[in-house]
């Protein structure tokens, strides 16, 4: 009689009781329906399911789409889609996904250049996995991470003497639009000592990301690498889920007791594609049109890169942060320093002038450098950071012939070097630099 009064009122309320008494039924699965879409938001009614998890949305014409919870409210899901969604139209059936978000992971995987849900786009074959794994990864209790004890050569003059990079360490790479970070990465990718890497291209550019395999990375740099693709075009869903795929193949590999350098671009585009999700179903925005999910987001992607267990390996990271408009306070840029061990601050100035890498070395920190280098590569370091910033106070003076030489000893000597300062920040993009004849350069730069 209950239910009888309720289809009296219409199939839509009927279908709202029924779905208020799913839950209590294990494994009953049922159909709900697409009321509504605004912009890249699905409103279904008549199911249930968690947040995270995946439906089908099929239509009589064939079309089929894949989306995810993202919201609730009421008896009403919000559905993103994950791929295309042309052809849905009203009514549409909505179907739960058992199972969860699992993503295949394998050794298969190298060499390889994968979108956000795993399949390849090199056209080099099907993949195998070893395993299945979770997008959002398992997270780690911080009391049984290794601590940071090792060095990682990049490759990189400036960054191994200067800047230097422990084995599971996370560092910012910022920097704003145009100043050589990508070219900064693919020398990164070529040059290092880690075993494994890992690239993650995120809402970047169709053409970027076809120029950083062929050019930036190149065949060589390719073969003990994995590369996951979303363009900006990708929905926003799978450029989240690009950064989460590339993380956690990073995972796999370290857990295999790999030291993996894991390399993305740009932490920006993940906050940004979250931002479009977290406005699209009603999250009020909090800072320059970010909502507060943006950044609970971040620290959760971040904190998965880092040291593992006792006999696992290591995932050393690093982000690059988009600057909008060089802004070093930008609310991404800000969070991301907070949740991140050092950054290497890229300046267009310096790009301008014609220098690169375009490190800006005065911005630039690492902060366990201290514990992974001997007292003299510090000592000299240190030395190096002070005339540079010392020449660069008293470079207007200097430029229009106000300082008179013999004022300051120190000054004086800041003037001398300079050449061999600017020499030093300087590296072609062939170049290669491991450890010690980083270390012989910065000697010679002082001497």
């Amino acid at each position: 009689m209950f239910f009888q009064e309720q289809l009296n009122n219409g199939l839509a309320d009927a279908l709202k009781e029924l779905s208020n008494h799913l839950p209590s039924v294990p494994g009953l699965v049922v159909e709900g329906r697409l009321v509504r879409m605004i912009g890249m938001t699905l409103e279904v009614v008549g199911t249930y399911a968690p947040i995270g998890a995946r439906c089908k949305v099929l239509h009589p014409s064939g079309t089929e789409v894949v989306a995810e919870v993202v919201g609730f409210h009421n008896d009403r899901l919000f559905l993103m889609p994950v791929g295309e969604t042309h052809g849905l139209a009203p009514n549409a059936r909505v179907i739960p996904i058992s199972g969860g978000v699992k993503v295949p992971v394998g050794f298969s995987m190298l060499g390889r250049v994968i979108d956000g849900r795993g399949q390849p786009l090199d056209e080099k074959g099907a993949l195998t996995s070893d395993e299945l794994v979770s997008l959002t990864g398992n997270r780690i209790n911080p009391l049984n991470r290794q601590p940071i004890v090792k060095p990682l050569d990049v490759g990189v003059k400036a960054i191994n003497s200067l800047l230097t990079i422990g084995q599971g360490q996370r560092m910012g790479l910022m920097a704003g639009t145009g100043v050589g970070k990508s070219v900064l990465l693919g020398m990164m990718t070529r040059f290092t000592s880690a075993d494994v890497v890992v690239v993650g291209l995120i809402g970047e550019r169709g053409r970027e990301v076809n120029d950083f395999v062929r050019q930036n990375l190149g065949e060589e740099g390719l073969k003990r690498a994995v590369v996951v693709a979303t363009p900006a075009d990708d929905p926003p869903l799978m450029r989240m889920h690009g950064a989460m795929l590339a993380t956690a193949i990073a995972e796999f590999f370290r857990d295999k007791g790999l030291n993996v350098l894991l390399l993305m671009d740009s932490l920006t585009r993940f906050a940004q594609a979250q931002r479009e999700i977290a406005l699209a179903i009603g999250e009020p925005p909090a800072s320059k049109g970010y909502p507060p999910s943006v950044f609970a987001k971040l620290p959760q992607l971040v904190e998965r890169a880092g040291n593992g267990a006792k006999g696992t390996g290591s995932i050393t990271a690093i982000y690059t942060v988009l600057a909008e408009g060089d802004d070093q306070s930008d609310p991404v840029v800000d969070s991301a320093r907070g949740v991140l061990d050092g950054h290497i601050v890229l300046s267009r100035a310096i790009a301008d002038s014609g220098r690169y890498p375009a490190i800006d070395i005065e911005s630039s920190i690492s902060r366990v450098m201290i514990e992974l280098i001997e007292k003299e590569q510090y000592l000299q370091a240190q030395r190096f950071k002070k005339l540079y910033s010392l020449y660069q106070q008293n470079q207007d003076l200097i430029s229009v012939g106000a300082y008179r030489k013999g004022s300051n000893p120190d000054i004086d000597l800041a003037i001398q070097k300079q050449p061999h300062l600017l020499s030093f920040l300087s590296q072609a993009i062939d170049e290669r630099f491991d450890f010690p004849q980083s270390f012989m350069a910065l000697k010679k730069a002082l001497s």
